[in-house]
């Protein structure tokens, strides 16, 4: 039996206790968890329409073979279980062992790809919208690791732009949404109570705002302004590194060393909240997994040591800086640290990663693992963020809570 131990995310969003229930990171030897829809890059929460299909794909870079079973679960907004039963909610059965694996091909690290689909032979579709919990077990039945995700129905319209707050301290640092919800077909009964929301920035649900009503309506549409209450950091571009070529420096990459696996060491990063914005594009911190030279990079891609190093002057009051993406689902623990290295002045680590493009940035995190995003990085009102907004209903009687709309918005245009 693999001895593993299992890494409990607590995500922390707002007073409203939007994370119920939490998020299990994958142990070490689980590596590259994917869970997306249709998108192109990885990372994040996915959101997808009702009768869309999900993918999940991870690898066990032990790579022996090992068996693992998945279930299913639904929740309310407040990540509390619904009361509905399996069969209300899934048409067929989980429990289900991923039969879809096979093994590395011309890899110096060897290990074990899987792949999940759902809807699938077992699971012929979700029958409702709402929240999910995607959670793998192994074969003794011990939760390896979970993963979030949400369904919803294209029935109400959103309408979302970004803004500058409007508070002079943080005209600067600030973005606001604002939006509004039109629902011309289904009755909203009691929006104040029945009605939620949740605004999500780059698809994070570490950041995410929950506790908002609508302020005016107009007609049948509702109107969401605030300032101070739907405002996020604006944060700055992700950094990235790109290693679809193993063998080779980049301009991300400095040096390539080989030994029982190759390392890349990345040119020295530098604290970037006292300098001026500079626009990169980035990906919003997610990632894609790819080799050039490989007709299938979920088999082929190998995994690589990257090397981290960061120069930095101000005091961290003993606070720790670590590297965080989508990458490892913007979760925090020790593959992400960075130690200071005092004879070269730098803070630096390592972290296995499967080839491919990846975003990251630096943060600080405190003793009670308090996420400071822009201490190194800074926060910027220029800086692109994409934000999702989901609805919420559960109209009297309801047994759970529906998601019956999405909306989208891009701080690249944003107006004061």
């Amino acid at each position: 039996m693999k001895a593993f131990s299992v890494f409990i995310l607590f995500v922390l969003i707002g007073a409203n206790l939007f994370a119920q229930i939490e998020e299990t990171a994958p142990p070490p030897f689980i590596r590259t968890v994917i869970l997306k829809g249709n998108a192109m890059e990885s990372g994040g929460t996915p959101m997808v329409p009702l009768g869309a299909s999900i993918q999940l794909s991870f690898d066990d870079i032990i790579g022996d073979e090992a068996d693992y079973y998945y279930t299913l679960e639904h929740f309310n907004f407040d990540w509390t279980p619904t009361e509905l039963n399996k069969t209300e909610y899934l048409e067929g059965f989980d429990n289900v062992r991923i039969s879809d694996h096979y093994n590395a091909l011309n890899t110096l690290q060897p290990f074990t790809h899987y792949e999940l689909s759902i809807p699938n032979k077992n699971v012929k579709h979700l029958k409702v919208s709402g929240n999910y919990l995607l959670s793998i077990f192994n074969v003794n039945r011990e939760l390896v690791f979970s993963r979030k995700f949400m369904v919803y129905e294209p029935i109400v319209q959103v309408a979302a732009e970004v803004k500058r707050s409007r508070d002079l301290n943080y005209i600067d640092e600030k973005q606001v949404v604002n939006f509004s919800i039109n629902s011309p077909e289904l009755i909203l009964k009691n929006p104040d109570h029945n009605l939620k929301v949740a605004l999500i920035q780059n698809s994070n649900l570490n950041t995410a705002i929950t506790n908002l009503k609508p302020q005016y309506s107009i007609a049948n549409e509702l109107i969401y302004r605030y300032d101070k209450e739907s405002a996020f950091w604006g944060g700055n571009e992700f950094l990235q590194f790109d290693n679809k070529d193993i063998r080779v420096t980049t301009a991300d990459i400095s040096s390539v060393e080989l030994g029982d696996h190759y390392h890349h060491f990345l040119y020295i990063d530098l604290t970037r909240a006292n300098q001026p914005y500079s626009y990169n594009p980035d990906i919003n911190g997610k990632f894609v997994i790819r080799n050039f030279l490989a007709e299938n990079s979920n088999r082929e891609a190998d995994y690589v040591w990257i090397h981290f190093r960061l120069k930095n002057y101000d005091d961290l009051k003993g606070q720790q800086v670590h590297i965080y993406g989508a990458f490892n689902n913007f979760t925090i623990d020790a593959s992400t640290k960075l130690t200071y290295n005092e004879g070269t002045g730098l803070y630096e680590g390592a972290r296995l990663f499967k080839q491919g493009y990846y975003n990251y940035k630096y943060v600080l995190v405190d003793e009670n693992g308090a996420i400071d995003e822009g201490f190194i990085s800074g926060n910027f009102d220029e800086t692109e963020n994409d934000y999702q907004i989901l609805v919420y209903y559960s109209p009297p009687g309801a047994r759970y809570d529906r998601i019956i709309g999405i909306g989208h918005a891009s701080s690249r245009n944003i107006r004061n």
